[in-house]
């Protein structure tokens, strides 16, 4: 198989998602994947995940919220049993977290034991955050089900990058990932820093502890012809692919937009933000007050078709997340994205971003909206050199990063926990 975006002939994984794999490793198996934060399936690296086990031969079911778009309580797809159910709004305070994870606990422990009376269970998988989804699944654990812990985001390092602060709900969260891990019969981790923690913080062997990473799905992303009114107008447009929240840096990559515009004078220049999230309003309301409303386009939570779009028509991407002990440590699904498309990217220097993009992006100073403006000023104006790292993004991707890859860890994660590798 070759790239569509280079001349390499070097024979890759197979880009296929797998409907059937072979030997059936998982037969009769029963596994429930329970979700707090996104629905299923617009949480990819889970369906993911859920179509492989199912695939692998196993009886799939998931737990998870009702969204915008999925709002069946039950749904069978691609043979995955889907339950949802309802969920508070976006919690704020610490009143509105205890409201929304007290909800979800119940929820997912009602929908757990019919799952477990109508079809049996031999695996709970369990998808932070928060770090509370062991509390349903310890009574099981009496039944002779197995936790495992698909560990996704680091809470207490999200939290200090929040409020800029530890204390008390530091030491909580703390506690609860300790108790997590201590649940779980194997974790995985997104990617090597997160094994470490796993190892270190969370006190498991290492032979419990696999490393499966949010490889892109490359038979679902595809290239389109380009639209050109995403550039509205302008020669070039910079693209954004994620959760508009604080932590973030869209105040950084508005602060670098506002530099180009005011200051270098760069008119030439569209950026196009796609994503929903709690701080999509206040950022919206910041780019008026900057005057950069034609500059920079919000379209929300957006289908596959304007992802697409904005994809395959943007010249670079960019990756804004500030520098801290949260996004050093953390994948970010939006540069596996930007490279499955060809593009190259511009981002702040955090170790796991560097990792996976390599010589696919420009690496600015940390947390520099001026720095960050000129290397996107840098690549926009070498189109040579944006060709040349957005094929090797791309072929970094179908030879090591894309989903393919990560189904053999997956497996063995479940070969471990089941005790079939002996």
């Amino acid at each position: 198989m070759t790239s569509p975006f280079s001349n390499s002939t070097t024979p890759v994984v197979s880009q296929d998602f797998p409907t059937f794999i072979e030997g059936q490793p998982l037969a009769n198996k029963k596994i429930l994947i329970i979700v707090e934060n996104l629905p299923l399936p617009f949480d990819r690296r889970v369906w993911q995940e859920a179509r492989t086990l199912k695939a692998a031969g196993a009886t799939v079911s998931i737990i998870c919220p009702i969204g915008k778009g999925y709002e069946k309580r039950y749904e069978l797809l691609e043979g995955v049993h889907i339950y949802r159910h309802p969920l508070p709004v976006e919690a704020s305070s610490a009143l509105g977290y205890l409201y929304e994870y007290g909800a979800a606990l119940f929820w997912e422990t009602c929908l757990a034991w019919k799952i477990f009376f109508t079809r049996g269970l031999d695996v709970i998988h369990g998808c932070n955050p928060p770090d509370l989804i062991f509390l349903v699944a310890l009574p099981f654990r009496l039944f002779g089900v197995r936790f495992l812990f698909d560990h996704h985001d680091i809470n207490p390092e999200l939290y200090e990058a929040k409020f800029n602060r530890r204390g008390f709900f530091w030491k909580l969260m703390v506690l609860f990932e300790r108790m997590t891990f201590a649940t779980a019969s194997v974790s995985i981790a997104t990617n090597q820093s997160y094994r470490a923690i796993a190892l270190e913080r969370g006190r498991m062997k290492a032979d419990k502890v696999f490393v499966v990473r949010s490889g892109p799905d490359l038979s679902r992303l595809r290239v389109v012809p380009p639209v050109e009114s995403w550039k509205n107008g302008r020669a070039y447009l910079v693209g954004y692919v994620g959760v508009m929240g604080d932590q973030e840096g869209i105040d950084l990559l508005i602060d670098a937009v506002d530099h180009l515009v005011k200051i270098s004078a760069r008119t030439d220049i569209q950026f196009c933000l796609i994503g929903g999230g709690p701080s999509l309003a206040n950022l919206q309301t910041l780019v008026a007050e900057r005057g950069l409303d034609d500059f920079i386009t919000f379209t929300g939570r957006a289908p596959d078709q304007t992802l697409f779009e904005v994809l395959s028509t943007m010249d670079l991407g960019v990756n804004p997340d500030r520098v801290n002990t949260m996004n050093d440590k953390s994948t970010m699904n939006k540069i596996m994205e930007y490279m499955a498309l060809g593009k190259p990217m511009v981002q702040f220097d955090v170790a796991e971003g560097r990792f996976s993009a390599m010589d696919a992006s420009l690496y600015a100073k940390a947390n520099d909206p001026i720095d960050l403006a000129q290397k996107i000023v840098d690549l926009i104006d070498d189109p040579e050199r944006r060709a040349r790292m957005g094929a090797y993004g791309r072929d970094r991707v179908e030879k090591e990063l894309s989903w393919p890859h990560q189904i053999e860890p997956l497996l063995s994660a479940y070969k471990k926990i089941l005790r079939l590798d002996r």
